[in-house]
Order: C-alpha cells, then sequence, then structure tokens
C-alpha cells in the first residue's frame, strides 16, 4: 500500500507513550532503583516490579492508550479542548479537535465544518482537515504551520504539534527515534515549565549516558578522556553530554578519584529506590530501547544477539513470564557483579527486556442457552 501523498516524508505510526496522570510519581509498572556500588557492572536502569534490573513498562517508551489519546482524561475530556499533551497520535487529536468544536458550536445558525477549520488555516481545500484525520494525506512543515494556527496554538504548543506530527509521519526506524526523543524533551520540558516536573528531579534522574559511564569503571583499558569515551560509545553522544555526566557523577560521590587520579566507583548510582514522575521513567526506557534499535541497523550481527517470540498466553501464563524474568535478571546482575570482582570486562553492554501485549482482551464467553459454554 502506497503512504499518503504530502509535502514531506510519509510514514506509518507508533503509538508513543503519555502518562495517565501528568506528573505522577507512581507508575506500577516502573521504578528507579539503585545502581551496584563498588567494582561489577552498573545496575540496570529502571524495573518491572521490584527487580534489580531493566523492565520495561507495559507500553514502552513515553506512551499511552492504542488509539492515541489518554483514556484516564475522565468524562470532563469533551468539556474543554483537547490538550496536544495528552496525545500519541496527531490524527486523533485533530479528530477530538474538531468534535469538540462542532460540540461548542452545536447550536450556531451555521454549526463548525471542515471548511470553518480550512478557512482559519487559510487553507483552499474546505475538507482538507477530513483527508488528513482519515490518513489520505499527510501534513507538510508550512502545512503544520497553518494547522497550528487554525488550532490556537502557543509558539511551545506548536513545537509539540510539529514533532508529534513529524513523529507520526516519519517513514524510518531511526527517523522516528530522532522525532520521538524529541517529542519526549518537549514535553518533559513543558511539565518542569508548568510545576508538574520539580526541575531538581529531573536532574537528579540518570540519563543512559550517565549509566553507560558508570559501568565503564569496569571496562577494561578506559582512563575517562572525554574524546576517548566519545569515541567508546560510537559518537552516540556529545562530548558536552559527557562531560556534564561524568561531573555530575564524580560531583555526588557515585564515582570518585583515588589517590592516583584513577576512576572508581563510590556509592550506587541512583539508590534509595526513589519514585520518580512517570514520564521521566518512561524517557529513559524509551532511549535504552531506541539504542536497541540502532544497534540493529548499526552494529554487526556477530555483536549483537536479537530475538523475538509472539505468543498467545493466558493471564496466569502472562504473570508467570514476569516473574520468571525478574527473577533471571536478578540472577544475571548477581552472577556479572562477582565476575567483574574478579576482573574488567571487555565491553559494556545494553541488554533490554521487553514484554508487552500486542491484541485486547477478546469477548469473554459466555453460557449457551443450555446453559453450558
Amino acid at each position: 500500500m502506497k503512504p499518503p501523498p504530502t509535502d514531506l516524508d510519509p510514514s506509518p505510526r507508533l503509538p508513543l507513550p503519555n502518562p495517565s496522570k501528568p506528573g505522577s510519581t507512581k507508575d506500577p509498572s516502573a521504578t528507579v532503583v539503585a545502581g551496584g556500588a563498588g567494582p561489577g557492572f552498573a545496575k540496570a536502569q529502571t524495573t518491572s516490579g521490584r527487580s534489580s534490573a531493566l523492565g520495561p513498562n507495559r507500553r514502552p517508551m513515553i506512551g499511552g492508550p492504542t488509539d492515541g489519546r489518554d483514556r484516564a482524561l475522565g468524562g470532563n475530556a469533551a468539556a474543554r479542548p483537547p490538550r496536544i499533551s495528552e496525545y500519541t497520535d496527531f490524527r486523533v487529536y485533530l479528530q477530538d479537535h474538531y468534535g469538540f468544536k462542532r460540540k461548542q458550536y452545536e447550536n450556531d445558525v451555521r454549526p463548525y465544518s471542515y471548511a470553518h477549520f480550512s478557512a482559519s488555516a487559510d487553507i483552499k481545500s474546505p475538507n482538507y482537515l477530513k483527508l488528513i484525520i482519515e490518513g489520505s494525506r499527510n501534513l507538510s512543515l508550512e502545512m503544520i504551520k497553518k494547522f497550528s494556527t487554525a488550532l490556537g496554538h502557543s509558539k511551545e504548543e506548536h513545537e509539540e504539534f510539529e514533532a508529534l506530527v513529524l513523529y507520526g509521519q516519519a517513514q524510518s526506524p531511526l527517523e522516528r527515534n530522532q522525532h520521538l526523543r524529541r517529542l519526549s524533551e518537549l514535553r518533559v520540558s513543558s511539565q518542569i515549565r508548568s510545576g508538574q516536573l520539580r526541575p531538581e528531579v529531573f536532574e537528579k534522574i540518570p540519563s543512559w549516558v550517565t549509566w553507560v559511564l558508570y559501568a565503564m569503571v569496569d571496562q577494561k583499558g578506559v582512563d575517562f578522556d572525554i574524546e576517548q569515551l566519545r569515541h567508546l560509545m560510537k559518537n552516540r553522544a556529545s562530548l558536552d553530554e559527557i562531560r556534564k555526566s561524568l561531573d555530575k557523577l564524580l560531583e555526588t560521590g557515585e564515582l570518585v578519584r583515588d589517590g592516583s587520579g584513577r576512576i572508581k566507583k563510590g556509592k550506587a548510582l541512583f539508590s534509595g529506590g526513589e519514585e520518580i514522575p512517570v514520564e521521566l521513567v518512561r524517557k529513559l526506557q524509551s532511549e535504552l530501547i531506541y539504542l536497541g534499535l540502532e544497534s540493529l541497523f548499526q552494529d554487526r550481527p556477530q555483536d549483537r544477539e536479537f530475538g523475538a517470540l509472539t505468543l498467545s498466553l493466558t493471564e496466569q501464563e502472562f504473570e508467570q513470564l514476569k516473574f520468571e524474568l525478574r527473577q533471571l535478571r536478578k540472577r544475571w546482575f548477581k552472577d556479572f557483579n562477582v565476575n567483574r570482582l574478579k576482573g574488567a570486562g571487555d565491553r559494556v553492554f545494553q541488554l533490554n527486556i521487553q514484554l508487552f501485549p500486542v491484541t485486547r482482551s477478546g469477548p469473554k464467553e459466555t453460557p449457551n442457552e443450555s446453559g453450558g459454554f
């Protein structure tokens, strides 16, 4: 099937997570735990349940429900204009905006229509919004600006809308990654400006660069020269990112310099099992997941191990599998930490484990007329 025509790159769309409650500090599927102190590789960053290694959210990345809107809005959602920050699909957002305007002006002599939106956006085609909502067309950068004007966006909302559209229309996984990161950064910044996230909390959460630097203490031949670190990290992070992350680790005492100037581990990385805003957990998880995506395209097959299983499970089997994965992560973490006490590792690896539903539950069985099933 050909993608819809556009002045920009067309694309399939992926769901993008949003917290069910903006600024919430609790997510039952994700907590942040400490990194292992002393020698040994860094403890994995984010967990599902109480495990000590990375555990994905039910919806990894930054995201939300499969229809592109936050189901936790409740019955008051229709009483106010749709908020772009609550959407993962720009077409659903546009559809809800149109529905809101129709409801708002339903008693007018001339009810709100697609033509009204086109006039507000200075677009000649009276049904252009309808074509976008249905997926028959994509938006160019010029059209994104016009749509944003018709939607009454502020400068910050325009930037978020543009990122959401480009994310939804991106063709390649790496391109989606780029726009996804941009959208995540914009939403976190917006929550900081609004007071939903405290800046000191945001600054306290280690980035993927921080976790990798912490683990590189146990890698052979690393002298923590900034240029060398960037080279060893395959240029995935900028010199400024690496420098700031390293300075922060030394400032907090998570890394220390011994008498000879050699960097060693001090205290556990992000210790205390603290609860953090779900948006920040998902931001970190999305970064780690997309490091894996980049590896799929950039690393040799012999340097990575990728596999997948697609299974139909009962709820009981699903819970059992989650339990076994947590136990496996704990065992690996313990065993390899012990190995690092004996000697340094050759490279730092990222292990991501993801288990998530790709379908909804089907209709439940009901008794037949005879009382059986």
